[in-house]
């Protein structure tokens, strides 16, 4: 006997709606562009400084704005350590410097370690170095006490493209239990810094990070953290609106490092062409060292885009590129700002010519400031020229021994004096830095284009791309408050 599921009469007919839906949930639509079709938030609801167009279920009302009103969701410290009295017989005020200033296998052209970690370390550190050696003139510590700077080297990726998770946290303890530092500074690459802030809540101690764009490092919720460089974020949300709002592309094709900084970076551009319903046609992958891009640009040729997104270091990209123009590919070329290294250029040559990225500032405002900055770093190292690390590091140490003066050689207090910068703009060589919600710098970044060989840089507004803005937030509640 053999038995038979009748399905109901007219299931196809019922079933069709639902079919339409799912056939029309899959197609691209066209872009929102009328008010009406745009739900706009106050900016104090508004996590960081996301447009309008690119706010994630913007249709609904979430039941809680996590990373916003930061001392209501958990980020301000109430914990232990603001009665903990100023200790004596010290010699200095240490504060602890970690990055990669050091190889510890030699460069090779093409191997796994990107060259440019280290040169980022080395500007990084020299930035630093200036900003303490300038306060040590000015009196050190209240006039008592000389700051200085315990360096230790992040070793990065050496082999294989595994990261040297196990000596870089060494290091970081190190710093910690027998430098007994202040607080520490550093580092570049997103996987080693998510070691250190676990370090850091452990022993609870402040960080201030000046070059690490990953926009998930701050999201962890660690109150210790603050970092004084726009992310990658912001700088994905501006190469969208350029793209598709400016230019009116329709079609961008990504092909990026294969690492977490080529994962993490390009998310949010991806995830604002699917806002934007532009979705991404074909995403690809490379790995640092590589030479020869051709299999995966024939691939991208294949889907026809308007326009290439790379996201990588500059070594590569610039390897990418010209392949591109060899083979005969036109599209514009958008990406990060680590395509600003000269490297970029050095291997591109011509090919790079009209290439559009992201910068975390713009060094060609009129600045008074970071003219004077200029002027001292060249002369401290040799003709150097100060260029994104050196400055943000600058920025960076500057507020971190600002905080130290005024708060104390108490590492609970100097975290506070830190979060008044929630409060107002920090005035640094870099532009103005206010810190948003979860303790990052929200300021304004810039948009460069390689015209003759040379990058030309524009503000948000002349490049047409304004963000929405951070909103200054008021004090903190008591000490003792509910968590």
């Amino acid at each position: 006997m053999r038995l038979t599921t009748k399905r109901p009469r007219g299931w196809r007919r019922r079933l069709r709606p639902l079919l339409l839906v799912l056939v029309a949930l899959g197609r691209p639509g066209p872009p929102c562009t009328g008010a009406e079709e745009l739900r706009s938030l106050p900016d104090d609801q508004r996590y960081f400084n996301t447009p309008d167009d690119m706010l994630p279920y913007r249709r609904q009302d979430p039941y809680v704005r996590f990373f916003l009103d930061s001392w209501q969701t958990g980020l301000y410290y109430y914990g232990p350590g603001r009665e903990y009295p100023e200790p004596d017989g010290l010699e200095s005020v240490k504060i602890g410097f970690v990055g990669p200033i050091e190889r510890i296998i030699p460069y090779t052209e093409g191997d796994a370690m990107p060259h440019q970690y280290f040169q980022m370390g080395q500007y990084m550190f020299h930035g630093a170095l200036l900003a303490l050696e300038e306060a040590n003139a000015m009196g050190g510590y209240r006039d008592k006490l000389p700051f200085e700077l315990v360096t230790k080297n992040d070793p990065v990726v050496q082999v294989d493209h595994t990261w040297m998770w196990a000596p870089f946290s060494g290091n970081v303890v190190d710093l910690c239990y027998q430098d007994k530092v202040w607080a520490l500074f550093g580092t570049i690459g997103g996987e080693n810094s998510h070691i250190l802030i676990r370090i850091a809540l452990k022993v609870e101690i402040p960080i201030m990070n000046t070059a690490d764009t990953d926009p998930t490092f701050p999201e962890t919720r660690i109150p210790w953290l603050f970092r004084v460089i726009s992310d990658d974020r912001i700088q994905c949300y501006a190469l969208a609106k350029y793209a598709y709002d400016i230019k009116g592309y329709q079609r961008v094709a990504v092909l990026r490092y294969g690492g977490r900084y080529g994962r993490v970076g390009t998310k949010e551009f991806r995830e604002a062409s699917q806002r934007l319903r532009r979705p991404i046609p074909i995403e690809l992958r490379f790995n640092n060292g590589e030479t020869d891009f051709r299999d995966r640009l024939e691939r991208i040729r294949g889907v026809n885009p308007d326009a290439v997104f790379l996201w990588g270091n500059a070594v590569e990209c610039g390897r990418i590129i010209k392949q591109m123009r060899e083979m005969g590919m036109t599209q514009p070329v958008l990406g990060s700002d680590r395509m600003l290294d000269p490297d970029f250029v050095r291997i591109a040559g011509s090919a790079a010519e009209g290439t559009v990225a992201s910068s975390p500032w713009d060094p060609t405002r009129e600045n008074e400031q970071f003219d004077a900055f200029r002027t001292q770093y060249m002369a401290r190292f040799d003709g150097e020229e100060p260029e994104t690390y050196a400055a943000h590091a600058y920025d960076g140490m500057r507020m971190l021994l600002l905080a130290i003066n005024e708060a104390g050689l108490n590492r609970a207090l100097i975290r506070d004096a830190l979060e008044r910068w929630k409060r107002e703009p920090f005035p640094g060589v870099t532009g103005p830095i206010p810190l948003n919600d979860i303790l990052v710098d929200a300021g304004e970044i810039a948009i460069a284009k390689l015209e003759n060989g040379s990058w030309r840089f524009f503000s948000e507004a002349d490049a047409g791309i304004q963000l929405p803005r951070v909103v200054p937030k008021e004090a903190p509640p008591a000490e003792g408050g509910d968590q």
